[in-house]
């Protein structure tokens, strides 16, 4: 009897579980505002990890004041780069991805240049290096600290250069000819000093504490394991409303999944002291 009541507490931790689907599964239907299912003309702006893998450092992109420099000049001293691909004149989700890597670098305490670098690069080839410039200014005012000046750089380049780069490190994006702007995910790639991808930051709010600790590894060449994607795997950014809205289905069926596991932890010990006794009962 004993046996049959952890079957049914089980069952019905599985019944609030596949409850908890349905109900997501209806609430999202009538708004079609929350789509599980990536839509078809964002696939192709999406990340895909090439963690290990080894960018060309060898080319080149002019900087913010027009000088053709080698991606190499940036981890010459042996430091990781911090590598953002955007462009200056999005209206929306680049801007957050750089405006939550400041807040991330207002609160180190060392300044850009002296652990690593940030390079940001253009995937707009029509961009200028006057229009980085402009971009750099912008947000060194936001940083507040000068110093950082020579760890920050803002890089513009042809196409073929962004293309290549752009494949290297798995960014994925494509111009939208009704929004008029690009579609593209938002993720920092982490590359040691020799050209290594060792992590994938994601997302457009960063702890400063994850992102130092992220490039000090790269500066021993260690490959992290990608932990922001939890997170996200809870948000959809909405390039119309240029937000990220909760995805519920995601998270109720995270929290089905940890209702199913927590009951089963739960009745595990009673169910196996029973089914103790009940044996030296029979014997």
């Amino acid at each position: 009897m004993k046996l049959s009541f952890g079957l049914i507490a089980i069952a019905l931790a599985a019944g609030l579980t596949t409850g908890s689907l349905a109900f997501a599964d209806n609430f999202e239907k009538p708004g079609a505002e929350i789509q599980n299912e990536i839509p078809a003309e964002l696939k192709e702006a999406t990340i895909t990890e090439h963690l290990g893998e080894k960018i060309d450092l060898d080319m080149k992109f002019k900087d913010e004041t027009g000088a053709l420099v080698p991606l190499r000049t940036y981890v010459a001293d042996g430091k990781p780069m911090l590598l953002s691909m955007a462009y200056y004149s999005c209206p929306s989700l680049c801007n957050f991805h750089l405006n939550g890597l400041t807040d991330a670098f207002v609160k180190m305490k060392e300044p850009l240049g002296e652990v690593f670098h940030h390079v940001v690069v253009s995937i707009e080839p029509k961009e200028t290096p006057d229009l980085a410039k402009i971009k750099k200014d912008n947000y060194m005012k936001a940083y507040g600290r000068p110093e950082g000046a020579q760890g920050w750089h803002w890089m513009t380049g042809e196409q073929a250069n962004i293309t290549a780069l752009s494949k290297q490190v798995g960014f994925g994006y494509r111009w939208d000819e009704e929004a008029k702007q690009y579609a593209h995910a938002s993720a920092a790639m982490v590359i040691a000093p020799d050209g290594k991808i060792t992590r994938y930051l994601y997302g457009i709010v960063f702890d400063p504490k994850t992102v130092r600790l992220s490039m000090v590894e790269a500066a021993h060449g260690e490959v992290g394991t990608t932990m922001d994607r939890l997170i996200l795997y809870c948000f959809h950014f909405d390039p119309k409303s240029s937000k990220y809205s909760l995805k519920l289905f995601n998270i109720m069926r995270g929290g089905g999944v940890l209702i199913i596991l927590a009951m089963i932890g739960f009745i595990a010990p009673f169910w196996i002291r029973n089914s103790r006794k009940a044996s030296q009962g029979e014997s």
